[in-house]
């Protein structure tokens, strides 16, 4: 049945009358989707993706009656919005349309499932109940994925789309988005990810959808930078200059050039040294180099909060870094950072000027933009945009001077002693915003998507990002009713105006590369007959099949997406106690990057796994993934090679090395196809934990001790004879026990010893998370 219109109102048996405006592009974007099967949809912020949602769920549940919708949003909000479109615009009792998310029960969610005709979800909950079987697709009719430019790399979306293609018995799969990406590569990769062979696109400009679009006028206000703050920015930009002379000695770089490089080019830089490292670990000086660039990070990224941000936000990153260098396991870098010369004249002008009062300049011209825009619409809205949590801080103490109602808004998560919101403060200061008890919502990145806030009047971006997706989604809060307002502040001369025009070429770029693909994929709507994509599935599906069980734990890892890529391999994820993938009843595989393998060993951890992998498995594998091992952490080659010469001879099991995801994905269907195909040997889960003999308990914790393997824990018990004067003897004690050593003696105490710390042993150059999603910094 196709849809159609009555009047001004959509007219189909499944949409309540009256509820959904006729508009003509809605109905044939819906048609598109409905004839030519899985579809991506491209349509501005405001345009109706939810309607169109709406319209193809009700033709698939009038086309298959006892069929299931399933709808997955990022966030909890976000779900229970189109639960509450669905219930509010499809003709079918209320009560068949369910949420479900991680605040329900397991059980209960099964239960909801099996009388639902429409689920709203999140994606994280369908994804733990596809794997642990609670759920079944086989009778989901139609997928609908919003925010689809999130189905990239790991993220749930993409594991949820293959599982729908396999099980359901009709699929068809509508993704949702504002912007998909500015690059082609990461559109093709969604669409791939989604299994998308027809695209709908539109853009303000086109005609059908021209009359509807409110739209928006951007205006870009630039400051400029007081002396005071131009010297302190003089004083970072030495300090970094000096390290990329150092760097140029060593043949790292060609320019001393500060501006140059952006913090992307400079985790580049890394990467190169690190591959340096790899042919070349004896050049000791790479080691230098890349405490350098560690220290080039941090310093640039305190220079880009003085031009964006302001004193205040630049003290309190130094107070950060000088409270984190006095721990014990701060790395160098951060030591000698703070104790810089420049660094700390830089950090003395901007404490005083902060003491003074002295701001950035865009605190004052942003008060004068809400204060004017306040005079003459009294009863509008607005939200800032802030990159950092200081920041926003700052800005709701000046609004609130002046008598202008605002709130923060900011994620969930703690940072460095800022406590972040609940999802309940989150959805009581929506709330509180949508009933004009703030006229003004100042919010960090968690408040571009995936959260039910109100169209507002106006927009001020407090700072320029580079991201397109970003920037549209920020635009994307206002115009929806009527024509809105965006301010963006930029400080002249500094990465604001970089950022301002690299998101612009980026959206620019974002929409020619639609209207190409538009041009390939696009397809008129028609009422001729296609093969189903059930079929094409089921055509393709090859005879061979092999099983690999999966930890749930590999999910994120890359490994599985690869395997999932092979569609003579059925992955089956599970929860288990040994090893990370199971290839036969005799072969398992326990998977480690470089990096992981060498702290594994540091901290007995290998040990520990080697053991129950032996003890499970007759024909255990250890796959090391990545670049070469030798530079992966400051450890003595020797130490490594030791650790091998124990896998191999003590617990007989053989390490391979893999270059990466790709490569390892290969090597376990190769051993499964041998092991299944030729020699019938189907995958079973072993390594249920036996009760161990006392002789092997002591083993056990004395073996989980640093450097200590299955020989050195039987030397130090005959030696000591109980475990508890193992652990109580003193450094010179252990030391005299054949094969200890004075090292071993040292890091043995040093384990025993120090105080636990939670967030002890970052590596040099290792960043933390950025403001709620945003760019990454140090803090």
């Amino acid at each position: 049945m196709p849809i159609s219109a009555t009047g001004e109102y959509v007219d189909h048996p499944l949409i309540k009358p009256k509820t959904v405006e006729a508009r003509v592009y809605q109905q044939l974007i819906a048609t598109s989707v409905l004839e030519n099967g899985n579809t991506l949809v491209v349509l501005p912020t405001g345009l109706g993706k939810t309607v169109v949602a709406a319209l193809v769920a009700a033709e698939r549940l009038r086309r298959f009656p006892e069929s299931k919708v399933l709808i997955v949003a990022p966030t909890k909000p976000l779900a229970e919005q189109h639960a509450e479109s669905m219930r509010r615009m499809l003709s079918i009792p209320e009560d068949e349309v369910v949420v479900l998310t991680g605040t329900i029960q397991p059980e209960k969610r099964a239960e909801l499932w099996k009388r639902a005709r429409v689920v709203a979800a999140t994606p994280q909950t369908v994804e733990n109940d596809i794997l642990s079987g609670r759920i079944d697709l086989s009778n989901v009719s139609l997928l609908v994925v919003d925010e689809a430019h999130r189905a990239v790399g790991n993220y749930p979306y993409v594991l949820i789309a293959r599982k729908y293609m396999e099980q359901a018995r009709n699929p068809l799969i509508l993704a949702l988005t504002a912007s998909p990406g500015g690059s082609e590569e990461k559109i093709q990769e969604v669409m791939r990810n989604l299994f998308i062979h027809n695209v709908e696109i539109r853009t303000p400009d086109d005609p059908d959808v021209k009359r509807y679009v409110k739209g928006h006028t951007i205006q870009w206000v630039r400051v400029e930078l007081p002396p005071e703050f131009k010297e302190i920015l003089r004083l970072l930009e030495h300090a970094i200059r000096t390290r990329l002379r150092a760097l140029k000695e060593m043949g790292i770089v060609d320019s001393v050039d500060v501006r140059k490089y952006s913090k992307k080019d400079l985790l580049a830089l890394q990467e190169q040294v690190q591959s340096l490292l790899s042919d070349q670990p004896d050049r000791e000086e790479l080691y230098d180099a890349l405490r350098l660039i560690a220290e080039i990070i941090k310093i640039q990224h305190g220079l880009e909060l003085v031009e964006t941000q302001g004193t205040s936000a630049f003290v309190a990153y130094v107070d950060r870094m000088k409270l984190r260098s006095a721990q014990p396991s701060a790395p160098k870098s951060l030591k000698r950072v703070v104790l810089d010369p420049s660094v700390s004249e830089a950090y003395r002008i901007a404490l005083n000027l902060s003491r003074r009062g002295v701001e950035h300049p865009k605190i004052p011209r942003l008060v004068e933009i809400l204060r004017e825009f306040f005079q003459r619409n009294p009863e509008a809205r607005a939200i800032v945009f802030v990159q950092y949590r200081d920041t926003a801080s700052r800005i709701v103490d000046e609004l609130q001077k002046l008598g202008i109602s605002a709130v923060r808004f900011v994620g969930q998560g703690s940072r460095a002693g800022d406590k972040g919101l609940s999802q309940r403060e989150q959805q009581r200061i929506i709330q509180e915003f949508r009933e004009d008890k703030y006229k003004v919502l100042v919010a960090t990145s968690v408040a571009e998507e995936g959260l039910d806030i109100p169209s507002v009047d106006l927009v001020v971006f407090y700072e320029a990002i580079p991201s397109e997706i970003r920037q549209i989604q920020r635009r994307g809060r206002t115009g929806r009713f009527s024509r809105g307002q965006v301010y963006v502040l930029v400080s002249k001369g500094t990465r604001d105006e970089a950022y301002l025009w690299a998101a612009r070429y980026r959206e620019k770029k974002m929409i020619e590369t639609l209207k190409r693909l538009r041009r390939i994929f696009g397809r008129p709507a028609s009422a001729s007959g296609q093969t189903t994509i059930v079929h094409f599935v089921q055509a393709e599906k090859p005879k061979n099949i092999v099983e690999i069980i999966v930890d749930h734990r590999e999910r994120a890892s890359g490994v599985v997406e690869e395997l999932s890529k092979y569609p003579d391999v059925q992955i089956l994820v599970k929860e288990l106690p040994v090893a990370d993938y199971i290839l036969s009843d005799r072969v398992a595989v326990e998977r480690k990057s470089v990096q992981d393998f060498v702290n594994s060993i540091i901290d007995g951890r290998l040990f520990e796994q080697a053991a129950a992998l032996a003890q499970a498995f007759s024909r255990p594998i250890i796959v090391v993934e990545g670049k070469d091992i030798y530079t992966a952490r400051r450890v003595h080659p020797n130490a490594i090679r030791g650790a091998m010469a124990t896998l191999a001879v003590d617990y007989g099991i053989p390490i391979v090395f893999t270059k990466d995801a790709a490569d390892t994905a290969a090597f376990l269907r190769v051993i499964a196809r041998r092991e299944q195909l030729k020699e019938s040997r189907a995958p079973r889960i072993r390594g249920d934990k036996r009760i161990l003999s006392l002789p092997e308990m002591q083993l056990f914790i004395v073996e989980s001790l640093p450097y200590v393997g299955p020989k050195l824990a039987r030397q130090l018990l005959k030696h000591f004879e109980t475990v508890e004067r193992v652990f109580t003897a003193s450094e010179r004690e252990l030391s005299l026990v054949e094969g200890i050593g004075p090292k071993r003696a040292k890091e043995i105490r040093r384990v025993l010893t120090t105080p636990f710390s939670e967030g002890g042993g970052e590596t040099e150059g290792q960043g933390a998370d950025g403001e709620d999603g945003g760019h990454s910094s140090d803090f």
